[in-house]
């Protein structure tokens, strides 16, 4: 059970420097699991890419992971949160794959005293994000040299019956809540700032899309797709010094030696295709681009070869033309790809 303390102070500017609308949204496709014993943090870091290390023992923190298989391959994607110095952690998840993911953890516990429960008859998640940073079209400051990435994200608030974080990815993504099932958030928050509901085209879904970002079973295809493919390592998910954990020798591999060719991107339509392509694989003159994984009103998400579509530019997808772009919060340049197209 999670132990809170008993103040609430609410500073949106905690959050981002907040200057017009925020958005407070349900996530009712993210579960919440609780890991719990004297043994979970060595159990936990024996299966996630990323290292419990760069949380605080005594502040806690959230940080972005990826669960993979044998083979490297994504199983699913999480983030792993921390509030005290207990043996205690909370891995948020998509509710699609909540089971599999209790299943796995118990079939890796082995002999360990450690107790895997689900908390989402006591609990809720929620996101609170700024609407301006939608974006919307590639012009909209496509790159960031001052963007703010870090291994871990710390706590904001440890209130009674609710836990802000800053997300562990990206700061355009705003602050994850966690808070008690009877809990009304949106009268706590409105006593310090106005809290706006989404809407058809503010909403997070849109949010991560415009950012390129992809999140759960349907941009994440269990068992279908590796760490480096979906961003992991941009987005601060994948720790190359730690140990070894399932799956770290095919990552490990790609990163030191190889090059990463294709990439979840995002994805500008005029308006959103009423026809999509057969099995979701995108091709221009029977080249094969990558795999479409989702559309929300007029923007996608997209696994795409990167230097053939940035070269391109514009292609159709399904009946409409889309524009594709690279994420502001890529870096400028990458040692690995440049060495890799100088040996082509």
């Amino acid at each position: 059970m999670l132990k809170l303390s008993k103040s609430l102070n609410i500073n949106a500017r905690r959050c981002s420097n907040i200057a017009s609308k925020i958005i407070l949204e349900p996530l009712k496709n993210r579960g919440l699991l609780q890991v719990k014993g004297n043994e979970t943090k060595e159990f936990l870091q024996g299966l996630i890419t990323n290292d419990l290390a760069h949380l605080s023992e005594c502040t806690g923190g959230s940080m972005y992971t990826l669960f993979l298989n044998t083979k490297g391959r994504v199983l699913f994607d999480a983030i792993v949160y921390k509030t005290d110095n207990s043996d205690v952690y909370l891995i948020e998840c998509d509710t699609k794959i909540e089971e599999q993911l209790m299943k796995h953890l118990r079939m890796y516990r082995v002999r360990k005293k450690i107790d895997i429960v689900s908390l989402n008859n006591e609990y809720k998640m929620h996101i609170l994000f700024k609407s301006d940073c939608i974006r919307k079209t590639r012009e909209q400051s496509e790159y960031n040299t001052e963007l703010d990435l870090p291994l871990k994200s710390t706590l904001i608030k440890k209130g009674n019956d609710i836990l802000m974080f800053k997300d562990p990815r990206i700061t355009d993504l705003g602050c994850r809540i966690i808070s008690k099932l009877d809990v009304k958030l949106e009268k706590d928050l409105s006593v310090s700032t106005q809290i706006s509901s989404p809407n058809c085209s503010e909403n997070y879904k849109v949010l991560r899309y415009s950012l390129g970002v992809g999140e759960g079973v349907e941009d994440l295809p269990v068992g279908n797709c590796f760490p480096l493919e979906s961003n992991c390592d941009y987005l601060h998910g994948i720790s190359f010094h730690k140990g070894c954990y399932l799956g770290q020798e095919l990552t490990a591999r790609t990163h030191h030696t190889g090059v990463t060719r294709k990439r979840l991107m995002p994805l500008l339509f005029e308006r959103a295709p009423s026809l999509l392509p057969n099995e979701n694989t995108i091709k221009i003159d029977k080249i094969n681009l990558g795999k479409l994984r989702g559309i929300e009103q007029n923007l996608g998400l997209a696994l795409l070869k990167i230097e053939t579509v940035l070269e391109i530019r514009e292609f159709k997808v399904g009946d409409e033309l889309a524009k594709v772009w690279r994420p502001h919060w890529w870096p400028l340049e990458l040692p690995k790809e440049k060495f890799g197209a100088q040996k082509t």
